[in-house]
C-alpha cells in the first residue's frame, strides 16, 4: 500500500510540475519572400520558343511573366513584366500549306515592308495607337517546316509611333533567334 501511495504522489508531483504555466513565445525572423527566376518555356507551348533573357538582348525590355495558348494547329504566347500589363510581346505560330509566294500575295498586310533573311518570306509593320494601348510593331515571316510566325509588340498608352517604329527593326532580329521547328 505504502508503494501505491508514493507512486501516486510522484505523480502528483510530476502532473503539477508540467501544468499551468504559459511558455514564452519565441520570436521568429520574418522570412524574405523567395523570388524564382522562372524561364518563359516553362509555361508551354509557344512559350517553349522564346527567352526572357534574348528578348531583352534584342529589345532592351526585361520580362517576367509568360502564358501560352493553343487552339488547333495555332500556338501562342503572350509575355509580360510581372507589375506592368504593357507593353506586351505576343508571339503565334500556325501550321501552314501556303509557299512564298501566297505568303507575299495573301498573307503580307497592307503597308508592310519585306524583312529580308527572315524565313522564306517576312514583313514588318506598325499600327496606330488604339483604345487601351500605344502603337504596335509587328513582324511577321514565313518559316521552315510549313509555318506562319508573327510577333506582334504592344506599346503602352501614350507610346508614339517612332517607338513602334524602331521595335519593328529589333523585332526583326528577334524573329531570327526563334525556331518555330522546335514547337
Amino acid at each position: 500500500m505504502r508503494g501505491r501511495i508514493c507512486l501516486a504522489g510522484v505523480a502528483v508531483l510530476m502532473v503539477a510540475g508540467c501544468a499551468a504555466q504559459d511558455p514564452e513565445p519565441v520570436a521568429v525572423p520574418r522570412a524574405e519572400p523567395v523570388v524564382l527566376d522562372v524561364p518563359a518555356a516553362s509555361s508551354g507551348g509557344a512559350c517553349r520558343l522564346l527567352d526572357f533573357a534574348v528578348i531583352e538582348e534584342h529589345t532592351g525590355e526585361r520580362f517576367d511573366v509568360a502564358a501560352s495558348s493553343s487552339r488547333g494547329d495555332t500556338h501562342t504566347c503572350v509575355v509580360r513584366a510581372e507589375r506592368v500589363l504593357l507593353p506586351e510581346l505576343a508571339l503565334t505560330v500556325s501550321d501552314t500549306s501556303i509557299d512564298a509566294a501566297g505568303f507575299t500575295a495573301d498573307v503580307l498586310p497592307g503597308g508592310a515592308r519585306k524583312a529580308g533573311n527572315l524565313g522564306q518570306a517576312g514583313y514588318r509593320r506598325t499600327a496606330n495607337a488604339a483604345d487601351g494601348h500605344g502603337p504596335v510593331a509587328e513582324v511577321g515571316w514565313l518559316a521552315a517546316g510549313g509555318r506562319l510566325a508573327t510577333l506582334r509588340w504592344t506599346l503602352p498608352k501614350g507610346a508614339d509611333r517612332a517607338a513602334a517604329d524602331e521595335l519593328a527593326d529589333r523585332l526583326v532580329g528577334l524573329a531570327k533567334t526563334v525556331d518555330t521547328r522546335a514547337l
